[in-house]
């Protein structure tokens, strides 16, 4: 299933087997309106708890996205586990990239993680977002993806 609006574009995982990944098309758009930058948001649902309440596992999974994605991480990691309101209480995480930064909010009274990718060097959504959904066994996701100018 795909919506769209003159700057943002949603996919759910299930419509994500029909385009296999395929990225011409964002990179294509990438180039041809001369985007600034890309930012991926991810929400993955129902993810493992073990892994969303561990700090070292969120930081293994950020030292993989980071190669799997080819960027180059600039300082530490940064996980903290805060949050008094049982609904958003979590792990929250920013890494800075050379070219802009991740984050992500681990969400423990859902299991969802809410991730965001930002940088002005092109990456793929797609492999961003199933490697994220393999690495805390989320049952599925939704990607929405915008062009920075």
């Amino acid at each position: 299933m795909e919506t769209q609006s003159s700057a943002r574009v949603v996919l759910h995982s299930d419509a994500l087997d029909a385009i296999a990944r395929d990225d011409s098309g964002i990179r294509r758009d990438y180039k041809s309106q001369n985007a600034w930058g890309l930012l991926a948001s991810i929400d993955l649902h129902d993810c493992n708890p073990d892994t969303i309440r561990s700090a070292e596992e969120i930081q293994r999974f950020v030292v993989e996205l980071c190669e799997r994605i080819k960027m180059k991480r600039f300082g530490e990691c940064t996980v903290v586990d805060f949050g008094e309101d049982e609904k958003v209480a979590g792990f929250s995480m920013v890494q800075l990239i050379e070219t802009s930064c991740i984050s992500a909010h681990f969400a423990n009274a859902t299991n969802t993680t809410y991730l965001d990718i930002f940088s002005c060097k092109y990456y793929n959504p797609y492999e961003a977002s199933e490697f994220a959904k393999e690495f805390f066994k989320a049952k599925d996701y939704n990607l929405s993806y915008t062009l920075r100018k």
